[in-house]
């Protein structure tokens, strides 16, 4: 099934609507879709380097307000009506609430992870809506970590063309972990050290 649904989004890469396509596949990738939208990123921006920016644009425009609908599904309705019924039933609340208040904390870090490394993004739209998690902060560290995202694949693509984009699949996830793994531990250094 997910091998059907890459196909599909390579063909709509290719369609003369692909910027919408682009837009709807980067919103629903954001809170249940599979397929992510660098699928489509990259072949468009290899067929028209000129539109590399735009295309990126669009694809963060279309995750961000993905991520925020992520956000309002597990804040609405995975909580109130699923969540919080089994939360009680098997005595877990107060484990949950010390849960969300340390996902709270670190939560910008957390959406920011999630935004520019390979995990699958829309567990944490979703999670961060469960949880409460402060809305603008969301929001900022959605478009901060996708933006980065998409004009960074985009820009290489730009400047670099089509033999980046071999380097892009098969090593963009490491890269990716490896950076938030620095900056974490950057962080997490200084806020020790001083």
């Amino acid at each position: 099934m997910i091998i059907k649904l890459y196909d599909w989004v390579m063909r709509l890469a290719a369609h003369r609507n692909a910027s919408s396509a682009l837009f709807a596949v980067a919103f629903v990738e954001s809170s249940f879709f599979p397929i992510p939208p660098h699928a489509m990123l990259v072949p468009m921006v290899l067929a028209n380097r000129q539109k590399a920016w735009s295309f990126a644009a669009v694809a963060t425009m279309g995750s961000v307000l993905g991520a925020i609908a992520g956000y309002f599904i597990g804040a609405s309705v995975l909580y109130e009506l699923i969540m919080k019924p089994l939360f009680e039933l098997y005595g877990y609340s107060g484990k949950f609430e010390a849960f969300a208040a340390s996902y709270k904390e670190y939560g910008g870090w957390i959406v920011f992870g999630a935004g520019v490394t390979p995990f699958p993004y829309k567990v944490i739209t979703i999670a961060s809506g469960i949880v409460g998690m402060n809305f603008l902060l969301f929001v900022a560290a959605s478009i901060v970590s996708r933006g980065l995202t998409f004009f960074a694949i985009a820009t290489l693509l730009y400047f670099f063309g089509k033999p980046i984009r071999d380097f892009i699949e098969q090593r963009l996830g490491l890269v990716a972990t490896v950076f938030t793994v620095l900056l974490f531990g950057g962080f997490l250094a200084v806020k020790f050290l001083i």
